[in-house]
Formats: structure tokens, C-alpha cells, sequence
């Protein structure tokens, strides 16, 4: 037997002040996509912002239903969108932010598990790393230079 160890590296932002101007901007997209959020039943609202390589932001947030397996989250709204309208463009970078009603969100809150497959498709499609933060409502923010980062063990097309 052989012991393999993974390692994962993120950095981390004290305040949005830290961040470079082309990550505040977009994180701001991601604010906004947030608020608009619809999450009667969690009362979890996300936003994500997505950078193209064509310079186009795509955003996308929470659509909840009283049905809970038919929402789906913002992350895949927004990547979703991207590559039905964008199908030749490459993902450089995305934005999320989380906010609660029930609690205060001051910590960076990633990707939930089925976000991060359906990143991990577009990343592994593109042949390039996709730069993701993220973040609660406020407070600091965690950047991964790729969502291998986050999703070390991928499943993807190479094992079909």
C-alpha cells in the first residue's frame, strides 16, 4: 500500500480592498446577481459572475422550488448560460458571494458539490484553469487559481 497525499492551496482575501480591480468588478456583478436571487425556502440567496475570455459577464443566481431537486444554484446558472450562448468561449474567472437571512455569512462559502462537477466540465473542456472567489455576504474571500483546487479527484470525460 501506498499513501498519496492531496493538497489543495487557496488564498486568502481579509477584505474586498485586497482583491485586483478585475475581481472587485466582477465580484460586484456577483452582488448583484444575489440580490436578485430567488430562495423562498432556504432563504440562501447566491450570485455568481462569470468572466469569458470574449470579455462578455455572464451572471447567474439561486432559482429555488417548492419541488427542492428542481432549483438550481447560481453557479450553474451562470456556467450553464455561458456555454449555451458562449459555447466557443473560455471561462477565465468567476465570482460568488453567499448571503443567509437566518445568519450572518461572513465566511467564504465555496461551491456546493454538484457546482463544482459541473465547473470541473467546463474547466477540463477548455484545457484551462478556471480563477474562482468566493465569498459570504461580506468579509473575507478565498481565491483557487483552478477548481482542481476544490475538486482534486475530478471525474470527467477520460474515465468514460
Amino acid at each position: 500500500m501506498k499513501e498519496v497525499k492531496i493538497e489543495s492551496t487557496l488564498y486568502v482575501y481579509e477584505a474586498m480592498e485586497e482583491l485586483p480591480k478585475e475581481a472587485v468588478s466582477l465580484m460586484h456583478k456577483a452582488f448583484e446577481a444575489r440580490d436578485k436571487a430567488y430562495a423562498p425556502y432556504s432563504n440562501f440567496n447566491v450570485g455568481a459572475a462569470i468572466l469569458l475570455d470574449n470579455g462578455e459577464v455572464i451572471t447567474g443566481n439561486n432559482q429555488e422550488n417548492a419541488s427542492y431537486p428542481s432549483g438550481l444554484c447560481a453557479e450553474r446558472t451562470a456556467i450553464y448560460y455561458a456555454g449555451s450562448q458562449y459555447p466557443e468561449a473560455k471561462v477565465v474567472r468567476m465570482a460568488i458571494s453567499a448571503s443567509s437571512k437566518n445568519k450572518p455569512t461572513l465566511s467564504p462559502i465555496p461551491p456546493c458539490g454538484a457546482c463544482r462537477q459541473a465547473i470541473a466540465e467546463y474547466e477540463v473542456k477548455q484545457a484551462s484553469p478556471i480563477e474562482i472567489y468566493f465569498m459570504g455576504k461580506s468579509g473575507k474571500i478565498a481565491k483557487s487559481e483552478s477548481l482542481a483546487n476544490l475538486l482534486p479527484l475530478v471525474f470527467d470525460k477520460s474515465v468514460l
